[in-house]
Parts: structure tokens; C-alpha cells; sequence
């Protein structure tokens, strides 16, 4: 009689730069099912994790903003394909995450499937529709250019494992910022999951970096940072979400907080685009 084995449980590591190290602290933590059942073994993300992440995002950041917008959306939704591959696999964690039955799992994965098909759609428009050309009293062109906030960080929504987790990534993705995303504390493996097939779909390393981990530990850290120039805090409460916006203003970011029953889904693509203003003379 054969003895009985034990299952090898996966533990998930950080995407940082294009790899997927341990936390440099050793330290990982318990993920369970909204039921209260063992799901896996979590990389919990240091401070030194998320300066790694950040130096990463911003080394990357102008070579990504200088590739093509029609380039930029191959990649994004290259994303989708992947993510369509690996459908099952994501609604069993969407399932066991959000304690949703199979039904219910697959049409969340199916939501933000099309969601991110949708944001690869928007990186050639955001300049038709963000940009413009300016009436000027004289013998001048004046254009208005949307432009990239630089690095954004994500405290991605903690009950929105994968829909939250994809809207808060990639709307400043598709506009041509990187990202430092600090996924849900308690949900995290779609979204690791999702950074996986990042890895395999064409992604320049570091433009998508994903840390898990603690997040009341963790936030304070990403906006105070400087090399950050925008944040994203959907994954806190309101209290924390207050004191984060007068640490942020240290450092004079752009801070972005999704309103209840927000029915324009073009917010975020707005939150983090700077406007250049460019003029040139009229050739004779």
C-alpha cells in the first residue's frame, strides 16, 4: 500500500523588474479561501521590496511612454489573450477568494478579461481625446499633448481581487506610466496570477510590479516616496486614505480615490496624465 502524499502548495512570490523573487525579509504569510480554508503561502513584501519595485518602474518608464501607443495596446491586450488561456485557473481563485460559486467566478474573469481588451483599445485614443490644438492670436501652432505622470503606485481594492485589480493597473498602463501595485492583502493571488502572464506577454520588465504583503505597513511607504509620482488608493479606508493624502503632498503627487457608484470609466485613464503644451511657428 502506497503512503499517502501531501499536495505541494505553491507559494507565491513578488513580480519586481520582470522576475518573481522572494520578499528579500525571508517572510511570507497565510492566504485562506473566504471560507476559511488554506489556499497558499504569500510572499509578504518588505520596504526594501517596494524601493527594488519602484527603481525598477522608473528605469523602465520613458522607454515605455516612447514606444508606440499602437505597440503599447499589441501588449496590453497580448495580456488578454494570456489571461483568456488561463480562465479556469483564475476563476478558481476569483471563487475561492471572493466566495463566489463557479458561475459567478467565471463571469468576474470574463469581466476583466474584456476589461483589459478595452484599455488596449484606449492607448491610441487617449491623445485624440485628451490632446488638442489651441486657437492662438498669432502666427503659431499650440498644442495641448496628454503626457505620463511618470511611476504610479496601486493599493489595489481589497475586496476586488481581479476586476478592482485590473482597472486600478492598467488605465495608467494603457496612458504610459508604470506601475507599483500592492495587491489586496487578503485576495492576492489573481492578481499574482495576472503578473505571471505579464511576464509572458511581452511586458518590458518593470512597467507592471506587483508586492504583496501587509498594506497598513506598506502604504505609507509608497506615498512617501519620490521617486513616485502618483497614487492610487482604492485598497484603503477612508480614515487611511486621509492620512496617506497629507503624506502624498510632501511629495507633491497626483492622488486618485474611486467614488462610490462612479458611473464614467474613464477616471482613471484621466488621473494620472499630465498636459504638455507645445508651440510651434506657422511655416511660411
Amino acid at each position: 500500500m502506497s503512503e499517502p502524499r501531501l499536495d505541494v502548495r505553491k507559494t507565491y512570490k513578488l513580480l519586481i523588474n520582470g522576475a518573481f523573487p522572494r520578499s528579500e525579509s525571508g517572510r511570507s504569510y497565510k492566504v485562506f479561501t473566504q471560507s476559511g480554508e488554506f489556499l497558499a503561502n504569500v510572499a509578504q513584501g518588505s520596504r526594501k521590496d517596494l524601493r527594488d519595485a519602484v527603481l525598477a518602474a522608473r528605469g523602465v518608464q520613458a522607454k515605455w511612454w516612447a514606444s508606440s501607443a499602437y505597440n503599447r495596446g499589441q501588449v496590453i491586450y497580448r495580456l488578454a489573450e494570456m489571461a483568456e488561456s488561463r480562465r479556469d485557473e483564475l476563476a478558481v481563485h476569483v471563487g475561492a477568494a471572493e466566495g463566489l460559486r463557479a458561475p459567478e467566478a467565471f463571469a468576474s474573469v470574463a469581466r476583466a478579461i474584456d476589461r483589459i481588451v478595452w484599455y488596449a483599445g484606449w492607448t491610441d485614443k487617449i491623445t485624440q481625446v485628451y490632446g488638442g490644438a489651441n486657437p492662438v492670436a498669432g502666427p503659431f501652432f499650440n498644442f495641448s499633448l496628454p503626457t505620463p505622470s511618470g511611476v504610479v503606485a496601486v493599493l489595489a481594492s481589497q475586496e476586488s481581487s481581479l476586476e478592482g485589480f485590473v482597472d486600478a493597473v492598467l488605465a495608467p498602463i494603457a496612458a504610459g506610466n508604470t506601475v507599483v501595485a500592492l495587491a489586496s492583502e487578503l485576495r492576492p493571488t489573481p492578481a499574482v496570477l495576472l503578473g505571471e502572464m505579464s511576464a509572458t506577454s511581452d511586458f518590458p520588465a518593470g512597467v507592471l510590479n506587483i508586492i504583496t504583503g501587509v498594506t497598513s505597513e506598506l502604504a505609507p511607504t509608497l506615498a512617501s516616496h519620490e521617486e513616485i509620482d502618483g497614487i492610487d488608493l482604492a485598497g484603503v479606508g477612508v480614515d487611511q486614505a486621509s492620512e496617506l493624502n497629507v503624506i502624498a503632498a510632501g511629495s507633491i503627487k497626483r492622488v486618485f480615490r474611486p467614488r462610490q457608484n462612479d458611473t464614467d470609466p474613464t477616471r482613471r485613464l484621466r488621473a494620472f496624465i499630465e498636459t504638455s503644451t507645445v508651440w510651434h511657428t506657422i511655416g511660411q
